[in-house]
């Protein structure tokens, strides 16, 4: 019996509506920006499977990280305890994160990093004899799926049937130059009625809502107003992090930064689980008193854990190499390229990158899990590309390690898809 088969028995999938679409494709091998599925055909992993395989499937060096850390030690409660790999990848992390952030708390993945974030802002503000729990964030962001990263989340597909059980939340919309003033003035409106904690976003491009990308002036003007305000401000950077918008870290690229940060997708490079929720010293400081209820009583089990943390000391390493850096540049000038060919096509409204990150906005409406999406997925493939579209938004988020002809493979491709839709 194949694993399609056999998967329907007892497995239920995220992102999925079982009655309508009951198969789920069996692959049995990555490696590289290739997947194999069970009748041996080969795909190419367009979007690094969600973000996170950056350096491909497999990876010699990260595996081969990991299995010696298996060796020593596996897991160790955090709480307790604490060991090299945690204390090392704090401090490589330090170094590239933006210069304000001295503190890294581990969770299990972008939502729980989300989760902890919002509860250290709420917490900081309490700590300092201050109730605030209002908190801002951007039109049609996504944050995650527990309740408080989907109270901050702004796609009602995923959030529908909580939507009476979520945390009170102002949305504004996303700066685009025009409209900054507006936003300025809603803010004012915002802080002249109540105590505002935070405001959570997600830096230069809205990855859910189709890898929406605005300018950093335009948001540093919200954060700046933030900063006067004394509302705390959390980057949201699961999926930009790690070098996907050209730098490190999408917070890099703006004058004033976060106060908290959000981690994870790549920060493993798609090996293993984790996440980092990371902070100034400032709102730890907030957490120091001869109070023990002013502690932050947040934890998961698998914290730091060491393969974990090994596995993201290896991702690190590679990324600030000079092979991974170039190769960044090189996807980048591929899309450029790319984009200015097909801008001009019929059935495109619109065609933007930054850094690996490339979306097309296909003229015509669809929802985000509708019968146009389905086509598309079927044909890229029938074609070998494993692209995922967002309703009527194809994006391309490549591994750091692909080859120039997988990606001309893509984007010719993508071409021809777009030529028979």
């Amino acid at each position: 019996m194949s694993l399609q088969e056999r998967d329907k028995k007892h497995l239920w999938h995220p992102l999925k509506q079982h009655q309508t679409h009951p198969n789920s494709l069996g692959i049995v091998k990555a490696k590289g920006c290739m997947l194999t599925d069970e009748n041996g055909n080969d795909y190419i992993d367009a979007i690094s499977s969600w973000y996170t395989c950056m350096f491909g499937h497999c990876n010699p060096y990260i595996t081969g990280q990991v299995a010696e850390q298996m060796q020593t030690l596996d897991q160790i409660m955090f709480s307790d305890f604490t060991h090299e790999p945690a204390i090392k990848l704090s401090e490589e992390l330090i170094k590239i994160l933006p210069k304000n952030q001295n503190r890294i708390f581990f969770n299990d993945n972008g939502s729980t990093a989300v989760e902890a974030g919002i509860k250290m802002a709420l917490q900081y503000h309490f700590n300092k004899g201050e109730k605030r729990s209002l908190f801002i964030a951007l039109e049609n962001g996504f944050h995650g799926d527990t309740f408080g990263a989907m109270s901050v989340s702004g796609l009602s597909v995923y959030n529908g049937p909580f939507e009476d059980f979520l945390m009170h939340v102002e949305r504004i919309p996303v700066p685009n130059g025009e409209n900054n003033q507006a936003i300025i003035d809603q803010l004012k409106q915002l802080v002249s009625k109540q105590k505002v904690a935070g405001f959570i976003y997600e830096p230069l491009v809205q990855g859910a809502a189709g890898m929406k990308i605005h300018k950093a002036e335009d948001l540093d003007i919200i954060l700046q107003f933030c900063k006067e305000n004394d509302i705390l401000t959390i980057a949201d950077e699961v999926m930009t992090g790690f070098g996907k918008t050209g730098s490190n870290f999408a917070s890099n690229e703006i004058n004033t930064k976060p106060d908290i940060i959000c981690l994870s997708k790549a920060l493993t490079a798609g090996l293993v689980p984790m996440a980092i929720t990371s902070c100034t010293e400032e709102i730890y400081t907030a957490f120091l008193s001869s109070d023990i209820a002013k502690g932050f009583f947040h934890c998961h089990t698998y914290s730091a854990n060491p393969i974990a943390c090994r596995a993201a000391l290896a991702s690190i390493e590679l990324l600030q190499s000079e092979e991974i850096q170039e190769n960044i540049q090189q996807i980048t000038a591929a899309h450029s390229t790319f984009a200015n060919k097909i801008k001009d096509h019929t059935k495109i409204t619109e065609v933007r990158y930054k850094g690996v990150i490339l979306a097309i906005d296909l003229k015509t409406n669809s929802s985000r899990y509708g019968s146009l999406r389905d086509q598309l997925l079927t044909s890229f493939m029938n074609d070998g590309i494993f692209l995922r579209p967002l309703g009527n938004t194809i994006y391309i988020q490549p591994p750091y390690v692909i080859t120039e002809a997988q990606l001309n493979k893509i984007y010719t491709t993508i071409e021809k898809v777009l030529d028979t839709f």
